[in-house]
C-alpha cells in the first residue's frame, strides 16, 4: 500500500464529493465521500508516520508494516493534503534537508539510505515532474520559501540543459557538481517535463 495512492485517493474523495455537492445536488453522497476522505486521512497519519524520521512509510507491506524509506513520495501528500498542517509542515522541511535537496531538485530517495544511488531511476535522481508537484504541495501548505527554492533549482537545471527539462536528472549535489549530472538514457522531450514549468508558475506566482 504505497503513501503516495493513499493521497491521490483522497484527493479524489475530496473532488468528487465537491461534484456531488455543487453538480449533482446529492448531499446525501457528498457528505458519505467527505467522512471517507476525513477517514483516510486519520488512519494514514496512524499507520504512515513515522515518529522517529517525522516523515511518513513509503508504503506498508502486505502485513501492514512500514516501509521506513524516505521517499520524494512524501511531497505528493502535500500536493493531495492528505496531511495535516503540522505534519505537513514537517514534511515539506525536510524534502528541503541536504539528503533529499541536491541543489537541482528533490532526490527521488534521500541520499546515505542503502538503496540510494544518484544514477537509479526511482531510488535517487531528480524528477522534474514529482518536483512540481512537490512544489505545488509546498505553496499549499504556506512554505513559500521552499516552493521558491525547488522552483529555482528547476530553472537553473532547465537553463544548464538546454533550456528543457528531462525527464529525469543524475542525484549527485550541486555543491560537488555545478552543471547538473545528465541521467543516462533521460528522454529529451517528456510531457510531464514540459508541463512542470506550468505547475512552478502556479505554485510560487512568477517569484
Amino acid at each position: 500500500m504505497a503513501a503516495g495512492a493513499q493521497g491521490y485517493a483522497y484527493d479524489a474523495l475530496r473532488r468528487t464529493a465537491w461534484v456531488a455537492r455543487t453538480v449533482w445536488e446529492d448531499e446525501t453522497y457528498a457528505a458519505l465521500l467527505e467522512q471517507a476522505a476525513s477517514d483516510l486521512r486519520d488512519r494514514f497519519q496512524r499507520d504512515f508516520w513515522m515518529r522517529e524520521h517525522s516523515f511518513p512509510a513509503l508504503a506498508l507491506d502486505g502485513e501492514g508494516r512500514q516501509v521506513d524509506a524516505l521517499a520524494s513520495d512524501a511531497g505528493h501528500l502535500l500536493w493531495s493534503g492528505l496531511l495535516d498542517k503540522e505534519y505537513g509542515e514537517l514534511v515539506g522541511r525536510r524534502l528541503l534537508a541536504p539528503d533529499f535537496f541536491s541543489g537541482w531538485g528533490v532526490r527521488t530517495l534521500a541520499s546515505g539510505q542503502a538503496a540510494y544511488h544518484p544514477l537509479s531511476y526511482h531510488r535517487g535522481s531528480v524528477w522534474p515532474h514529482d518536483n512540481a508537484l512537490i512544489t505545488l504541495g509546498l505553496a499549499r501548505y504556506g512554505l513559500h520559501d521552499e516552493a521558491r527554492t525547488v522552483a529555482h533549482a528547476l530553472v537553473d537545471a532547465a537553463t544548464a540543459t538546454g533550456h528543457r527539462l528531462p525527464e529525469v536528472l543524475a542525484g549527485y549535489g550541486r555543491d560537488t557538481h555545478p552543471e547538473p549530472v545528465p541521467y543516462p538514457h533521460a528522454c529529451v522531450r517528456e510531457s510531464r517535463s514540459a508541463a512542470a514549468p506550468l505547475a512552478l508558475l502556479t505554485a510560487v506566482g512568477g517569484a
